[in-house]
């Protein structure tokens, strides 16, 4: 069973934060760490070097392969602000068609700056994608 190669670390989030060189996206950062604080009720923890994660879930695929990943999360990548929506954007259609500007992959979103976006959707997109993964948390 192949293992996740990005896992949570003790490493300081407000540390990694800070390293963010461009000033826009720091401060975009500092918004998105409160929203999905906020939305999860949990600490922030670095996952890998460059991704900062909230809460932790267990998964199970058909296939037999379980592994553990953060619940939601994002990552100042040098293009765009990633946030990580695991749940997916099919779920959260509606929402996404009054984001503003924005791209996506599999479950990841991705941002250039916040101000291209309306906060208010964006808070409630984390929040749906949020309730949908916790509601599909495998116990072992």
């Amino acid at each position: 069973m192949a293992e996740n190669k990005t896992k949570p670390t003790k490493d300081s989030v407000s540390g990694f934060l800070k390293k963010v060189s461009d000033k826009n996206r720091r401060e975009d950062c500092l918004k998105v760490l409160e929203i999905m604080k906020d939305v999860t009720g949990e600490e922030p923890e670095m996952w890998g070097s460059s991704i900062v994660g909230f809460g932790r879930y267990r998964y199970k695929y058909e296939s037999g392969t379980k592994g553990e990943w953060m619940i939601t999360g994002f990552s100042p990548r040098k293009s765009d602000l990633t946030l990580y929506i695991m749940l997916g954007f099919e779920p959260v259609s509606d929402l996404m068609a009054r984001l503003g500007k924005h791209k996506t992959g599999k479950s990841c979103l991705y941002i250039k700056k916040l101000a291209d976006v309306d906060l208010g959707v964006l808070k409630k997109i984390v929040e749906k994608s949020v309730k949908g993964i916790a509601s599909r948390r495998v116990e072992e």
